[in-house]
């Protein structure tokens, strides 16, 4: 035997690794075999399989299915596991074997050498800790991955992408309650439109962003619900009755979220389509994301040349060749983001049609673009708020200058004088590069009529559609001292989920 190595096995055979590697002859074999990326699964997702082991093994004690010492251990070793210690032992390339088998026996083989030194170092005699008769007792590949990616999703949503999409919330309703008196020109078709408050632009943002969070939580909370027990194809075969229940009662007491045992096994092991659709609202999200990126950075063109309505916080230079050019690095940063999301989100949804008959074996590239797309998603969303939003100036006077040179107040006399008359002012003012109020006391039109008409600050407070007028009920708290009627920004709906909030699987169901 080569120095500084150890003889492992599997059913193909024997073969080296180095000898203080945790990992055993699979984990070998996959890298040998699938060098092709250099990527690895992300810390989130090996958590959430050794959180399964965990669970697996205290229910398996609980059911007296498994020696107390050997769940002692699986137990300790996976606890080590979640919490980073072994982080170096987990090298398999994301493109691996199909349903990610060798991803999930390189966690197996990981906990079963810790949990066997364990066991051995408290003085117990016996068999070591096997990878598959103990650690994956009562499991597959094909329930416990795709279990792993929901609780990672789920993780990952509410700790990572949800606070960062409620601070991006928070910082416009902030930006819309210091603009509503902020009179600009609209624009539509990339043309001037009727004047309105800069105020009830960012609040149309922020409201936005409201709903996809809500929209976030409404699917995140799909994968809630996890198949474990069903084992290779769903039936639970080598599964004590009982087990799938109380495994996934352990996870929801430990995580807080509210885990429950799917309804029906087959379909779990078939189709991991909840993460598909999570994945759609995520790019509904990064849409959402990408067009207030491309707005402000329209608004701030210039600063000479542009619109210059809005200013970007100078971050860093912007140009190796022209001096003193500044750019909006910070939105530019968000729609590549944007774009990147879009193919993650457009991987996850190939692969997840991918299935056949009782497995999709594409659950490998759909979890590290799902958890790419949350995770980058959430530190651009982050980044944006805090050093393109938190100190954004907003050029005032460029703004209501651009309001009361726009040929498109005209709108506001067609009540006044009618839309042929407003027509003819407009061609007049343009032909003769007049305002609008010019052009109306050249052309005749009663002078309080037209300064009345073409009052930009009357004209750009929004009209109530409520019925009955004047009296309907609010459905949300207006932010104090707004008139923009900006909201509160929401918690966070997503650690709504939590298992405090919604009726948890009862440890005794099994997975009927």
């Amino acid at each position: 035997m080569p120095p500084n190595t150890r003889t492992v096995h599997d059913s193909l055979g024997t073969l080296q690794v180095p000898a203080d590697a945790y990992y055993g002859a699979q984990t070998a074999r996959a890298m040998y075999n699938f060098p092709i990326s250099g990527l690895h699964f992300p810390h989130q997702f090996i958590q959430a399989q050794a959180l399964i082991k965990w669970a697996a093994a205290k229910a398996h004690r609980e059911l007296g299915v498994m020696q107390g010492l050997v769940s002692d251990a699986i137990c300790q070793a996976a606890d080590e596991v979640i919490a980073g210690r072994f982080s170096n032992w987990f090298p398999i390339d994301i493109y691996q074997a199909g349903a990610g088998t060798s991803q999930n026996m390189n966690v197996n083989e990981v906990i079963a050498t810790r949990a066997t030194e364990i066991l051995h170092n408290s003085g117990a005699t016996g068999d070591d800790i096997h990878p598959n008769d103990h650690v994956n007792q009562s499991q597959s590949t094909n329930d416990t991955f795709h279990a792993a990616i929901n609780i990672a999703g789920v993780d990952a949503l509410a700790t990572q992408l949800d606070p960062s999409l409620a601070e991006l919330e928070k910082a416009l309703a902030r930006l819309a309650t210091e603009t509503e008196n902020v009179i600009k020109s609209g624009r539509t078709h990339l043309q001037d439109a009727v004047p309105m408050r800069l105020g009830d632009e960012f609040l149309g943002y922020a409201e936005n962003i409201r709903r996809q969070r809500r929209w976030l939580e409404q699917a995140a909370s799909q994968l809630l619900f996890l198949g474990l027990g069903g084992n290779a194809v769903g039936t639970g075969i080598n599964t004590p009755p009982g087990f799938g229940g109380l495994a996934i009662h352990f996870l929801a007491q430990r995580t807080g979220y509210a885990f429950t045992l799917a309804p029906n096994a087959f379909t779990f092991n078939q189709n991991p389509d909840e993460v598909v659709y999570v994945s759609g609202v995520l790019r509904s999200v990064a849409g959402a994301l990408g067009r207030i990126a491309n707005d402000l950075r329209l608004l701030s063109s210039g600063p000479r040349t542009g619109l210059g309505e809005l200013e970007f916080p100078a971050v860093q230079p912007g140009s190796s060749i022209m001096p003193g050019k500044v750019n909006p690095v910070l939105a530019e940063m968000l729609n590549m983001v944007v774009f990147q999301v879009n193919g993650c989100c457009q991987t996850v949804s190939d692969a997840g049609g991918a299935g056949q008959l009782e497995l999709n074996v594409m659950m490998p590239v759909m979890t590290s673009n799902f958890l790419h797309a949350i995770h980058i998603l959430a530190n651009a969303t982050r980044q944006f708020s805090r050093l393109a939003l938190q100190d954004l100036h907003i050029n005032v006077t460029a703004c209501r200058q651009h309001a009361e040179t726009s040929l498109s107040l005209a709108t506001a006399l067609n009540t006044a004088i009618g839309y042929e008359s407003a027509a003819k002012v407009v061609k007049h003012a343009l032909e003769n590069h007049l305002s609008l109020l010019d052009a109306c006391r050249q052309l005749g039109v009663e002078e309080a009529t037209a300064v009345r008409a073409l009052d930009v600050d009357h004209l750009a407070r929004p009209v109530s559609q409520h019925w009955p007028p004047f009296e309907s009920k609010q459905t949300s708290v207006p932010m104090s001292g707004s008139g923009t009627g900006a909201q509160e920004p929401l918690g966070s709906p997503i650690v709504g989920l939590a298992a405090s909030t919604r009726p948890k699987q009862t440890a005794t169901e099994g997975n009927d």
